[in-house]
């Protein structure tokens, strides 16, 4: 969902040749498959396009991008711990971007219903918004 956000955002401003946006996991087990369908439907509730696929972490994105973003801890100590030593992405937490907090985004995968799907929206609505404005172009 971030991904989409922040997509959107930077595509609205007119940037999108200025970015470099990707999602990736730190585990493999959803590879290949369509986000979450509650997640889906938050984001056409919202008229946000979603158009990916799940991919695992490579050592390559390390140097592809400028930012790595983990959605709590425990998303921050894998992507550190599958870091190359010649990583030259900075590795946050998203939700410090959060004027309004929590800093921590929670998985709403094991919830009922999509009262979880779109907490994390509105958190990686203010998070995304939050980051651009400080980081307009890299």
């Amino acid at each position: 969902m971030a991904e989409a956000v922040f997509a959107h955002f930077v595509k609205e401003r007119g940037l999108s040749d200025s970015w470099l946006i990707d999602s990736a996991a730190t585990a493999d087990y959803h590879t290949g498959k369509n986000p979450d369908k509650r997640a889906r439907s938050i984001m056409d509730r919202h008229s946000i396009e979603m158009n990916h696929r799940a991919r695992p972490l490579t050592a390559d994105d390390y140097k592809n991008f400028d930012y790595i973003f983990g959605m709590d801890e425990n998303n921050i100590r894998d992507i550190k711990r599958m870091a190359p030593k010649n990583s030259t992405a900075k590795i946050e937490l998203l939700g410090d971007y959060d004027p309004e907090g929590p800093c921590i985004i929670r998985d709403p995968y094991y919830d009922d219903g999509d009262e979880g799907f779109e907490e994390v929206y509105q958190q990686c609505i203010r998070c995304c918004k939050a980051f651009l404005i400080k980081n307009p172009i890299l």
